[in-house]
């Protein structure tokens, strides 16, 4: 019986926000059926691996509202919007559509949005207990900055460490490569010391397996194994995070003016409402 209630209860609150939010139902639902339709096709195609990372979109769809109902946080709908179109574009457009290779700034582009997004996160996160009436301490502007640029930084840090280790355990080459001309190293002093030789004009490299086989590149250069890649996301990052980070200072040294931030930072909803509802489903 509780649980035909507790369905009941889902399915109205899902008809009160589609009836609140009728743009964001739209994009909801038109990003789910293309996810599925996609689904779809993989299984056709026999490739399950895409059929995986269309089932993990799906469930990624779902975090945001299960997120507001379990902590009770009001996730802003642009901020929602953009949550789901970056889940979107970055598994089915940049995995399985192959973005990330087709168009070269594809990659950067969400790891500048990434960078935007965690901060906002973040700010949030300080900004909600700064508001609660139960805490003594109160904060300055310039902190909640500092604290959500650095968590947007760390998270990005952290996607890095996954991206490598990844490469390294699976090659996946997610921390892809890049071509250059010119490279300098101490390993190839020949006296063994600290000085660093260059090669400049590179035109192609040669790779000769154990069995004596060589393996012409013939990529035109010498092939950066992803650490320009990975400094190149965390500099992007490191832009989103700094945009963001001077919203939000003046999102709180102008607490209550302008509605350009408030579309980015989540907030805490009050406590009453959520006993009452508990009571009532009692």
């Amino acid at each position: 019986m509780k649980q035909r209630e507790s369905r009941a209860d889902r399915r109205r609150q899902f008809r009160d926000q589609v009836r609140k939010n009728p743009g964001l139902a739209a994009v909801y639902f038109i990003l789910r059926l293309l996810v599925v339709l996609m689904l779809v096709a993989q299984v056709f195609n026999g490739n399950f691996e895409n059929v995986f990372l269309c089932v993990l979109t799906l469930f990624l769809f779902t975090l945001p509202s299960f997120l507001e109902r379990k902590i009770r946080i009001d996730i802003p709908n642009t901020l929602e919007i953009i949550i789901l179109l970056f889940i979107f574009a970055a598994e089915i457009l940049g995995e399985i559509r192959a973005y990330y290779v087709t168009f070269p700034y594809w990659d950067t582009m969400l790891h500048t949005l990434n960078g935007f997004l965690c901060a906002a996160i973040g700010f949030s996160l300080l900004d909600i207990l700064n508001r609660n009436e139960r805490l003594t301490f109160s904060l300055s502007p310039v902190y909640l900055a500092v604290v959500a640029f650095c968590f947007s930084m760390t998270i990005g840090v952290l996607w890095e460490f996954f991206e490598c280790t990844m490469d390294q355990l699976f090659l996946l080459d997610m921390q892809k490569d890049t071509i250059v001309h010119s490279i300098g190293s101490v390993m190839l002093d020949p006296t063994g010391g600290n000085t660093p030789v260059a090669i400049h004009n590179i035109t192609d490299v040669i790779v000769v397996t154990a069995d004596g086989t060589q393996h012409p590149l013939g990529l035109g250069g010498y092939m950066d194994i992803g650490i320009l890649d990975t400094m190149k996301d965390l500099f992007v990052n490191f832009i989103g995070a700094v945009v963001f980070s001077f919203i939000g200072y003046f999102y709180v040294k102008n607490r209550g003016k302008g509605s350009f931030a408030r579309r980015f930072i989540p907030k805490a909803l009050p406590h009453e409402p959520e006993r009452a509802g508990k009571k009532d489903g009692e």
